[in-house]
């Protein structure tokens, strides 16, 4: 499973990598469709893409490049009670050490950015697996949903971190303005996940299917018109205020991606009632589809995004 996992992603480095447009480039909407094509296919494949897209962008808003040409990059971020990332300053630049959960690419990328605590703030370092990954915590990953995303829990160590690694200044990460670029990239992984759901359906129904199950599939459709065209929306929105001199770039992603994890769900709902257990017991690409987008989406926030969005809402010129 790994292995095509990691095959699928080296053909999207090869073919779709370097042409990625950057958020904000005039180019946002290709940007969000490639992410969706991807994960269409195979949504632990999109997760990666996502991932590496990211690192690019990432690099590119501190000024910097990756550190070579055709290296695959992903961004491990999650910070946990049950784990902790810390680096101290130490002569020649930076020990990273501790664990991070949700390292996703574990054994299939070449570099990662992970973030760490320091005693100047929060930072973000451009890392070489084979060289600071010291420990892979075994059966960290036993999920069924996004497996072959390879998302497990690392422990840190090896050679130190030279500043030229370092990626911004302390809390770049957190208060650049990507940030919330790159989450509305997310939602368009969780589209593609449902799309390639809605995709593999039609492909299975009878020639002469029932109201019941055109019913269905006409609520998935439009749940997926609904996510396609709130991206597309933010994807102009972003192009149009690339450095968010309007400060709107917050309430947007958390728009888009309420919007499209809830359509999401629907669709979820929407494809089991059509198809019945068969193709979710018998046909394992759409089984596998089907854990996969539940566990992706489990990264929304829930309650937390839309308190904040409530409260984001009410401070909005548009509502005074």
């Amino acid at each position: 499973m790994m292995l095509r996992a990691q095959s699928a992603f080296k053909e999207f480095v090869r073919t779709d990598g370097d042409n990625l447009p950057l958020p904000g480039s005039g180019h946002t909407w290709r940007r969000f469709e490639t992410l969706a094509k991807w994960s269409s296919k195979d949504l632990s494949v999109g997760r990666l893409v996502e991932g590496h897209a990211d690192a690019v962008a990432i690099l590119s808003e501190a000024g910097m490049k990756p550190i070579d040409e055709g290296l695959t990059y992903g961004v491990w971020a999650a910070r946990s009670p049950h784990s902790g990332t810390m680096a101290e300053r130490v002569s020649g630049g930076w020990q990273l050490t501790g664990n991070k959960e949700f390292c996703s690419g574990s054994g299939i990328l070449d570099r990662a950015l992970v973030t760490a605590d320091t005693e100047d703030g929060y930072r973000i370092f451009d890392i070489a697996l084979e060289r600071n990954v010291a420990v892979v915590h075994e059966d960290s990953w036993p999920a069924v949903g996004m497996s072959d995303s390879m998302s497990e829990t690392l422990g840190f160590a090896g050679p130190v971190i030279p500043d030229a690694q370092v990626v911004g200044p302390p809390d770049f990460y957190t208060s650049r303005q990507g940030f919330w670029f790159g989450a509305s990239g997310v939602a368009a992984c969780w589209f593609g996940g449902a799309d390639g759901l809605v995709r593999n359906l039609v492909n299975s129904l009878p020639n002469n299917p029932n109201e019941h199950v055109l019913a269905d599939l006409g609520l998935a459709v439009t749940a997926l018109e609904a996510m396609r065209d709130v991206l597309k929306g933010t994807a102009d929105a972003i192009d149009a205020d690339p450095t968010d001199a309007t400060g709107l770039s917050r309430y947007r992603s958390l728009v888009t991606r309420q919007v499209v994890h809830d359509a999401a769900l629907e669709v979820l709902a929407r494809v089991g009632s059509a198809g019945g257990a068969r193709p979710l017991c018998h046909d394992e690409a759409q089984s596998r589809r089907a854990a996969d987008l539940f566990v992706y989406l489990s990264q929304h926030h829930g309650g937390k995004d839309a308190s904040e969005l409530g409260r984001l809402a009410i401070e909005a010129s548009m509502w005074n």
